[in-house]
């Protein structure tokens, strides 16, 4: 598993426009991962609201955070499914990603994301996203449900 900075640093190597964008990793944890995308007057549309690919890019993001946070370096799993509701108008403010890996299998990982604004508990958007996992990330998921499995046994007597 690896922690915050490390998720972000992978992040930043293989998306360098991260980085640019100030896209920060704020937290991972058992499944999930928090990503925050800093207000960018460039990323606001017509209508004053924020733009549709900043709020998927920071939904992708946050599903590629948690699944690092839980499998360590997975630099080859890749997006195949994102489907997005936008639910209202966020505000001009940062933009909060929170993600959670709802099923982690051999070959994909299905994630759940609710967007919220800065400073707001109305969720701005709801994203729920397919991540194909490499086949070396197979070996990582199979010792992860066995250590699980090993620490959810009754201790014997």
């Amino acid at each position: 598993m690896l922690n915050a900075n490390e998720v972000q640093d992978v992040i930043y190597q293989g998306l360098p426009a991260a980085s640019e964008e100030g896209l920060r990793v704020e937290a991972v944890g058992e499944r999930r991962a928090r990503v925050r995308s800093p207000f960018r007057p460039s990323t606001i549309r017509p209508g004053g609201t924020l733009s549709g690919p900043t709020m998927m890019g920071l939904a992708d993001a946050a599903m590629y955070a948690a699944i690092l946070g839980e499998l360590g370096r997975v630099e080859m799993a890749v997006t195949q499914n994102l489907n997005i509701n936008f639910l209202s108008r966020p505000a001009q403010k940062d933009l909060i990603a929170d993600a959670v890996i709802l099923r982690l299998g051999r070959r994909s990982a299905v994630l759940e994301v609710q967007l919220f604004s800065e400073g707001s508990d109305e969720m701005v958007a709801h994203v729920t996203g397919t991540y194909a996992l490499p086949r070396s990330s197979k070996l990582k998921v199979a010792k992860r449900e066995k250590s699980r499995a090993e620490m959810s046994r009754p201790c014997p007597r």
